[in-house]
């Protein structure tokens, strides 16, 4: 299936000039609250302009998954602590942004992980959530996470997961388990992380970034 989106050529070439690129955080329903940690993604996006040459536009963007407006992102962010619902129009919707090139980031901020399995089998019914390995390019590529994702915040205690659902070999949904690094977007003194994670909770957030516009 061909992709969505405006290639990749053509997006670096237009960056040169302008930021044209945009990513959107996802608005979704249910009750949870898919506004939490406003500064995240801002602060992402600024690192990453200032560190592997991306002219992301500072600002995130708001979109709801039933939206036509989705398929103007190379990727959609959702994060939160409680409820996820989605209707059958988002299910449609995200379901063809999705396999038609796009790229959905989900962080649990702890408490979202009850409510989002259910909703993503709703989006994927043949599909499962499968570890994404070590071997992955987001784990390699621009920096280096030899063990994996980092452990942000304690939560539970369990270690950290990335699990993924994949279309082929491109990961399409990634599902940020037990490691919270949007917390680590965050500004300092949100959540008073020490230097060193807040450092690689923004590498492990610009690798995936790099993923995203290079495949």
């Amino acid at each position: 299936m061909s992709r969505i989106f405006i290639p990749l050529l053509a997006i670096l070439f237009l960056s040169l000039q302008e930021p044209t690129v945009r990513i959107a955080r996802l608005k979704y329903g249910g009750g949870g609250d898919w506004y939490v940690s406003p500064t995240a993604l801002p602060n992402l996006i600024k690192f990453c302009n200032e560190t592997i040459n991306t002219n992301i536009y500072p600002q995130e963007d708001i979109v709801e998954p039933s939206s036509p407006e989705v398929f103007y992102y190379p990727l959609l962010y959702m994060t939160g602590h409680g409820r996820v619902f989605f209707t059958e129009s988002d299910v449609a919707n995200l379901r063809k942004y999705l396999l038609g090139g796009g790229f959905l980031l989900i962080n649990d901020s702890y408490g979202m992980d009850p409510y989002i399995r259910p909703e993503l089998k709703k989006l994927f019914p043949d599909r499962e959530l499968q570890p994404v390995p070590i071997t992955h390019p987001i784990f390699n590529e621009p920096f280096k996470f030899p063990n994996g994702l980092p452990k942000i915040h304690k939560h539970s205690g369990k270690p950290p997961q990335a699990l993924g659902i994949f279309d082929g070999n491109r990961l399409m949904v990634l599902y940020v388990y037990e490691s919270d690094i949007g917390d680590g977007w965050e500004d300092p003194l949100v959540h008073n992380d020490p230097p060193h994670l807040r450092e690689q909770a923004l590498k492990m957030g610009a690798n995936i970034i790099h993923y995203v516009f290079t495949h």
